[in-house]
């Protein structure tokens, strides 16, 4: 079975807290024997794949497949055109240059359901949301990319893997199981802008 979460704001990747008071995916309800594949950091939200087939996360995730994921991600200030060409065209992340990606700016604003906590705000600094697509996940690399060009990532959401997007109403902290199709679609590893 291949499940799609909306994975909360501060929600672990992972059924057992690394320490006390710490939230998992415990808290979703989900059938047993499943496992997150790939992961989304505590504070990022939106698609998590999850499966109890084996071999699932090495044929989604291995950097020679190639699987695109989009992410919206709400950014200090307002990127122009010369940062969102350095986010395509590769930043250095932990001294080594990112895979080409692609990037955005998503005019208008899209429709969000709010975050619990709200994202911080400050009155004299604008913000802005742009879309990235990366066909790699290194350790927080989105946040990363979007710091090294100037515009700290405040919210980040996961919207796309593959060609499958995160459903429409599928409710923050809510699942379902993916139909022939969809899982057709999560393993396409074509993706347009």
């Amino acid at each position: 079975m291949l499940l799609a979460l909306h994975k909360p704001y501060a929600v672990l990747s992972q059924f057992t807290p690394e320490s006390s008071g710490q939230r998992t995916l415990a808290e979703c309800g989900l059938p047993g024997g499943v496992y997150p594949v790939g992961r989304l950091d505590a504070d990022s939200e939106g698609l998590l794949l999850l499966t109890d087939e084996p071999g699932l996360n090495d044929r989604l995730l291995h950097p020679a497949r190639g699987h695109w994921r989009r992410y919206w991600a709400q950014v200090e200030g307002e990127p122009a055109a010369p940062a969102l060409r350095a986010l395509a065209e590769g930043v250095a992340v932990q001294r080594r240059i990112t895979l080409p990606a692609r990037a955005w700016r998503i005019e208008p604003q899209p429709r969000v359901a709010p975050r619990d906590p709200p994202i911080r705000v400050r009155k004299a600094i604008p913000d802005a949301w742009i879309a990235i697509e990366l066909r790699e996940g290194r350790n927080r690399q989105v946040r990363r990319m979007t710091a090294a060009v100037g515009h700290p990532t405040l919210r980040l959401i996961r919207v796309r893997i593959g060609e499958f997007d995160l459903p429409d109403g599928l409710a923050v902290g809510t699942w379902r199981e993916l139909s022939a199709l969809e899982r057709d679609a999560v393993f396409s590893s074509s993706s347009s802008s």
